[in-house]
């Protein structure tokens, strides 16, 4: 499972990836947009086929993208209005474009695919480079619950019927801060696999990160709805400026 971080490691997903659970783009559109002043640029990392930076961009946002998996670059350039989000494909830990950007962002808790903190660092400082003075980076990560785990496992059941099951396995990794996925169906096409692995983050190690790297936190919230964080709060979603 080496190549689990990849950068073209979703090129595997890429044909099913918009049939999953992502969630409605919708509050993270509204929420992106009033961050861009009017002639600003604005940066996802992580493009994907598009989910966000397509809607964003019909609001009349610049959208520029960065994304490690071809196949999910050329899914976005077939949609309506894709061509228009130049893209381009290489590590998003590089920031491989040219600013300056009024706004850079990370959704979806994709930072942690990253594989560890060094190269998260990397993220935040790249990014810092292609923001305009008083640019933002806005990024949408989960809390990671360890509690989950026992004895640094578990195993769900994602999905049961008669003809078919789909199932989760997890391992933790408490000191490289790394849960390993391995998410199996069972059905009438045989077994499928799709594993993944993330390294999270605590919100305060992100904190470090961003001011290692010349920004400051703004605003941290609960949600794209400007939510309270709060001790309870399972995700955040965490606004860094550029000092």
């Amino acid at each position: 499972m080496s190549g689990l971080n990849d950068p073209s490691f979703f090129d595997r997903y890429a044909h099913e990836y918009d049939e999953g659970n992502a969630p409605d783009p919708a509050p993270a559109v509204d929420f992106l947009a009033g961050l861009v002043p009017a002639g600003g640029r604005a940066l996802e990392l992580a493009v994907g086929t598009g989910r966000v930076a397509l809607p964003l961009a019909a609001r009349g946002v610049a959208v520029e993208g960065v994304e490690g998996s071809a196949a999910m670059a050329e899914r976005m350039r077939a949609k309506p209005g894709g061509a228009a989000v130049p893209t381009v494909i290489g590590d998003m830990a590089d920031v491989p474009v040219t600013g300056p950007f009024a706004l850079a962002y990370l959704v979806f808790n994709t930072l942690f695919n990253l594989p560890d903190q060094a190269r998260q660092v990397d993220c935040f400082r790249n990014v810092a480079e292609v923001l305009q003075p008083g640019g933002v980076f806005v990024i949408e990560c989960f809390v990671q619950d360890v509690t989950e785990f026992d004895r640094g496992q578990r195993v769900a059941t994602r999905a049961l019927s008669e003809d078919a099951v789909h199932m989760e396995f997890l391992l933790h990794d408490p000191v490289e801060q790394a849960v390993t996925y391995q998410r199996v169906a069972f059905d009438a096409q045989g077994t499928t696999l799709r594993p993944l692995r993330l390294r999270y983050c605590w919100p305060s190690e992100l904190d470090l990160m961003a001011e290692v790297a010349g920004m400051r936190l703004r605003q941290r919230y609960g949600d794209w709805d400007r939510s309270p964080f709060t001790a309870a709060s399972r995700k955040h979603v965490s606004v860094y400026e550029r000092v």
